[in-house]
């Protein structure tokens, strides 16, 4: 039985904190954000929340914008035995499975399958804690730390600031959790490479394990995360390589399981390559923001975390935003890696001290940290420092166990003293602050000096109990009253992360998650094939509209096509203007509703909160504040032109496209145009099916005709001239047309023209 108490108690810990979920069926995701923040969600409680239904923390709605609509598209084609490949409810359509975030071939999405959606999602999330927590157990045991150092920096890890701050978003720490089982395997691998032939029984376990954990972490959803999971794996290789007489044997093994794990992985990377080379991804990021770096002075919060405020209380006052600079790990698991970094003489001590000390490095706006933003390094360029803080967090957790692991076993253990006066120093500096005011000097407000005074009580409180329990287990001779310290804290920092943990993370009622209202309901009853926009970033937020598979013209995603954003940006300039910055960071809603361009991507439906005076637009439904508006000159997605306008390059193409705004019904203006007839026959064509990743289209022309669709041109669409019954199909070329749309070349008859999307 007692072997079975660490799981025991990671379990139990694990529990507690999703108490809610497991007692009162409340969702650990934020969807009070979507019946609090946004009509026509709203509209459904105004007469009894006018001003919107409370909800908990406003800094986490990503969760609902972005990862949920995206996993629960992909897993509704997976159940349909497709591949994810492509959204069309957004931007014209966007890539799917490319944007990595929708994480479709991630193997714990199983739950998704066997479970209904949220439930099986709420599993995801709430298993990051659990999985976190055992595999750095795991990893602490195999360096035979007693069983207290493990739990300690198994429960520093499971609940530390970067597993709080992201835990929600079911894709960055699902990504982080794997590190240690990964460190874990390269152990086993090299030791039993070290000591036995190749082929033997636990080389090939280990072997599997290893190959498990680091697809896995590269499949589930967060690029930037697992390049620094990769970066730490390859540097532990080396380090553990070296130590153990740099074998050619182990070299190889590990180049070919690398190469392996590649291979295997080639379904998500290679679709992701493509996409960031048509993106916008190095538009509108400005490294030189404040906040970009983690500001020197939120150093503070390893060991205040809220002395800024927080953002679940309305009060934090500190530079935007506290999710990306929170690298708490509670007050002991910090002491003990101060420990462990002041007297442990270990070289595994020295190798995480320096991989925390670098991260904290290229985190902050160091020297160093500059260098790849100056020279513009791919990836590195446009990849935001703050996320090394999983690096500083998961290094800090693992010297959390050496150093307590030392304070046990350690005839030294008086030397604890070092670090409780450390941090006892920069308490008390704190409290200087604080209690003299001296931030009124800097411009702080007194409202903000007394928020970070409040939040100094709980830190301090902390410290004086675990400096007291620290004294009685150096000073005390008595074994049992050790085991009963040791105990204490432990369960000290796992209330103390719970409660961290609880203040940050909302559990929210399931009906408000993604509720129908009646504007939906309207929108969803029309026919064909349209696309919504809205004149107010408070009303159905971008990917909203993928949960009730609405098409509209705005799109919320780290990755955004670059001619999309460079169409949106000339539709919201009213002129041929393409140049960057665009000023969408990421979010592309565009407002300009009365541009020509709007027309032209089939822009049926304008929904509003204030009335709109507009020759074009018609008012045809209302719901509380929410107004939904007809445009009257909204293309058809499918139709035929009569003439096509040759551009050389894309400046040329959008100058035509503004040139020609009154004739873009009959004119097509298309680029790489090779073919010198320029004019065609109109004909008749009617959309007979409209999928995901594929588009049917039945079409009859007297003669040869220039069909335009609507739909974003991307490399992977195809497309096929059938017979009428489906068969006898032809390949033909699809051109860039009218800046970001698709059209193409149909001969004279009749015909089924099919357009389908391809993994390359």
């Amino acid at each position: 039985m007692r072997k079975f108490l660490p799981a025991i108690f990671l379990f139990a810990t694990v529990f507690v904190f999703s108490w809610l979920f497991i007692s009162s069926n409340k969702l650990p995701i934020p969807s009070d954000t979507i019946i609090g923040l946004y009509h026509p969600f709203r509209d459904l409680h105004a007469k009894d929340y006018p001003n919107g239904i409370p909800f908990k923390n406003f800094l986490i709605t990503d969760p609902v914008r972005q990862q949920y609509p995206w996993k629960n598209l992909a897993t509704d084609l997976e159940k349909r035995f497709e591949l994810p490949l492509w959204n069309p409810y957004n931007l014209e359509g966007t890539p799917l499975l490319a944007n990595h975030q929708s994480s479709p071939f991630y193997p714990l999405n199983i739950l998704l399958f066997v479970l209904p959606f949220e439930y099986g999602w709420s599993i995801l999330i709430l298993l990051q804690p659990i999985l976190a927590g055992f595999f750095l157990y795991f990893y602490l045991n195999n360096l035979k730390l007693n069983t207290y150092s493990c739990l300690l920096g198994a429960i520093s890890f499971a609940f530390c600031g970067f597993s709080v701050a992201w835990l929600e978003w079911g894709t960055i720490i699902h990504t982080a959790l794997w590190l240690p089982l990964v460190l874990l395997s390269i152990d086993k691998l090299v030791s039993h490479l070290t000591d036995s032939r190749i082929l033997n029984n636990k080389v090939i376990y280990w072997s599997l394990i290893f190959i498990f954990s680091l697809s896995s972490s590269l499949l589930a959803g967060h690029l930037q995360t697992f390049f620094y999971l990769s970066l730490l794996s390859v540097f532990y290789f080396i380090f553990r390589f070296l130590q153990n007489g740099a074998s050619k044997k182990i070299f190889f093994i590990f180049v070919f399981l690398s190469f392996f794990i590649v291979l295997l992985t080639a379904i998500q990377w290679l679709p992701i390559i493509k996409f960031i080379s048509l993106s916008a991804r190095g538009i509108d990021q400005n490294w030189m923001q404040v906040g970009w770096f983690i500001p020197w002075q939120n150093l503070i919060q390893f060991i205040a975390p809220d002395f800024f405020g927080n953002p679940a209380t309305l009060n934090y006052w500190g530079v935007w935003n506290y999710a990306e600079f929170i690298g708490y790990i509670g007050i002991l698991p910090l002491i003990m890696a101060f420990f462990a970094l002041f007297q442990r003489r270990d070289k595994l001590v020295l190798f995480f001290g320096s991989i925390f000390f670098l991260s904290l490095i290229f985190s902050l706006p160091t020297f160093f940290a500059l260098v790849p933003f100056q020279l513009q390094i791919p990836f590195l360029s446009t990849a935001q420092p703050t996320r090394l803080l999983f690096l500083s967090d998961f290094s800090l957790a693992v010297l959390s166990a050496f150093g307590t692991d030392l304070l046990i076993n350690d005839r030294e253990k008086r030397k604890i003293i070092y670090p409780l006066i450390f941090v006892f120093i920069i308490l008390i500096c704190l409290w200087v602050f604080a209690f003299f005011k001296f931030g009124s000097s800097f411009g702080i407000s007194l409202e903000n000096i007394n928020v970070a005074k409040r939040n100094l009580y709980t830190p301090t409180l902390l410290f004086i109990t675990i400096s007291i329990i620290l004294f009685i287990y150096t000073f005390v001779n008595n074994k049992k009253l050790q085991t009963i310290s040791l105990i204490l804290l432990l369960i000290i920092t796992c209330v103390e992360l719970l409660r961290f943990a609880g203040k940050f993370t909302p559990f929210t009622n399931s009906e408000y998650l993604f509720p129908q209202t009646k504007s939906l309901s309207f929108l969803q009853n029309q026919p064909g094939q349209f696309r919504i926009m809205t004149t107010d970033d408070r009303i159905l937020p971008p990917n909203f509209s993928i949960m009730y598979r609405l098409q509209t013209v705005e799109g919320y995603d780290p990755l955004y096509l670059l001619r999309e954003g460079e169409l949106i940006a000339a539709s919201e300039r009213g002129k041929p203007d393409i140049r960057s910055p665009f000023g969408f960071n990421r979010i592309i809603t565009p407002h300009n509703f009365d541009t020509h361009l709007i027309d032209l991507i089939g822009v049926k439906y304008v929904l509003s909160l204030s009335d709109i005076k507009s020759s074009k637009l018609q008012k045809v439904f209302e719901e509380g504040q929410t107004k939904i508006y007809e445009n009257k000159n909204a293309y058809s997605r499918i139709f035929f032109v009569n003439k096509i306008l040759s551009a050389k390059n894309k400046n040329e193409a959008i100058a035509l496209l503004f040139d020609q705004k009154d004739n873009l019904k009959d004119t097509a203006v298309v680029e790489n145009w090779q073919s010198k007839k320029n004019a065609y026959a109109a004909g008749a064509a009617s959309i007979v099916e409209y999928k995901e990743n594929r588009v049917d289209i039945s079409v009859q022309n007297k003669d040869d005709a220039f069909l335009v669709l609507t739909d974003t041109y991307y490399p992977t669409w195809h497309a096929k001239v059938c017979a009428v019954n489906g068969e006898s199909c032809v390949e033909t070329k699809i051109y860039q047309t009218d800046y970001n749309f698709r059209g193409i070349v149909i001969p004279r008859g009749k015909h089924k023209l099919i357009f389908e999307d391809s993994l390359l």
